[in-house]
């Protein structure tokens, strides 16, 4: 039986409802269901599409612009950590749960405003998706672009991930490589006999432990760069001198890189070494100077930051829109059994965006 969600309630007992309902990544279709015939049956202004275990919806009232809101439906598999439940009170009050944060939270404070908001200053987007918490390859916003592209269009796209209830903006990029080093093998009771790959990884490492990133500025945010040896694989045998040795760098840099002037970058930092791409991908430029963007900051007060990671506001800004993260929620609790949410952040969102889109 799909579980009811009442569009109108309260977003923190909206994501309470949300919550318990489980949608571990590749098993969204309860959660979408019930998505989908809320909208259905309680906003018949908007039209409504069914993708996959993804949810589209939004209205078509002629507006000179277009704001897209998107949150993913999944989560990290649960770890003792449902049904939902509350601890304080008033200001204090803390709900807590699988998804509070993220990002159920976020899908919540987007629900409610889907179906509020009947005539919206801005045309508006809804995108609820799937499978974002596992490989990228997965993730349903690329199912979706390649078979309902004109619905990822936009004049500013805001993804309602976790962002301690204020907005950051734009995001770093991602790269892994492999660094390789080769030697020859021979027992290891007659090591001078054989070249060992793991002690020829040293200097891969000296180079990392010198390193110094860069902190641009852009658009007034500061942007901290990192490189970071993530993995190291060698060895064939207790006995044995290792031939190979990889170790596995991962690099995040500032969106004002492009992906071929990262792996430059690093083909530079590595040189003498064999380097191999594994995983790329690009940042998001800021787009503070934007007026859409700038309005928004605006309605939410406070300071924007810059966002230290990456997220899907890439795969918008890749479209040629300025794009920000702003969701209740401390992305350090993301992910970890004792996730949970202050239900004020909760509100606090909502109340912002409204402001923002009326």
């Amino acid at each position: 039986m799909t579980a009811r969600l009442d569009l109108s309630a309260d977003p923190v007992e909206l994501t309470a409802a949300l919550v318990d309902v489980p949608s571990v990544s590749e098993q969204e279709s309860d959660l979408a269901d019930a998505v989908e015939k809320a909208l259905r049956t309680q906003a018949p202004h908007l039209e409504v599409v069914r993708n996959g275990a993804a949810v589209l919806a939004r209205t078509n009232l002629g507006r000179d612009s277009r704001v897209l809101l998107a949150g993913h439906l999944d989560t990290v598999p649960i770890n003792d950590n449902l049904p939902s439940h509350r601890t304080g009170s008033g200001d204090e009050e803390i709900l807590h749960g699988c998804g509070t944060v993220d990002m159920k939270g976020g899908d919540a404070v987007m629900l409610g405003i889907a179906a509020s908001l009947t005539e919206p200053r801005h045309d508006l987007s809804f995108v609820f998706y799937d499978c974002e918490e596992i490989a990228a390859d997965r993730n349903g916003l690329n199912r979706i672009e390649r078979e309902l592209p004109e619905w990822l269009t936009a004049d500013l796209a805001v993804v309602c991930e976790p962002s301690n209830a204020s907005i950051e903006a734009g995001c770093q990029g991602t790269m892994r490589v492999e660094v390789r080093t080769h030697g020859q093998r021979a027992h290891s009771a007659r090591a001078w006999m054989g070249e060992n790959a793991i002690h020829a990884a040293e200097p891969v490492l000296r180079r990392l432990l010198d390193y110094t990133p860069r902190q641009p500025e852009i658009d007034g945010l500061t942007y901290r760069e990192g490189l970071q040896a993530v993995r190291i694989e060698g060895g064939v045998a207790g006995n044995v001198v290792p031939d190979s040795c990889v170790v596995t760098v991962n690099h995040r840099f500032a969106p004002d890189t492009s992906e071929a002037a990262a792996e430059a970058h690093l083909r530079e930092v590595f040189a003498g070494f064999d380097v191999t791409v594994v995983d790329v991908s690009g940042g998001a430029l800021p787009g503070l100077a934007e007026p859409a963007t700038a309005e928004l900051v605006t309605a939410a007060g406070g300071r924007p930051v810059a966002k230290l990671g990456w997220t899907d506001v890439a795969r918008f800004a890749a479209h040629g829109m300025p794009a920000v993260n702003f969701g209740p929620g401390s992305p350090s609790l993301a992910h970890t059994q004792q996730e949970h949410v202050h239900t004020a952040d909760v509100r606090h969102c909502a109340d912002v965006l409204r402001r923002f889109l009326v």
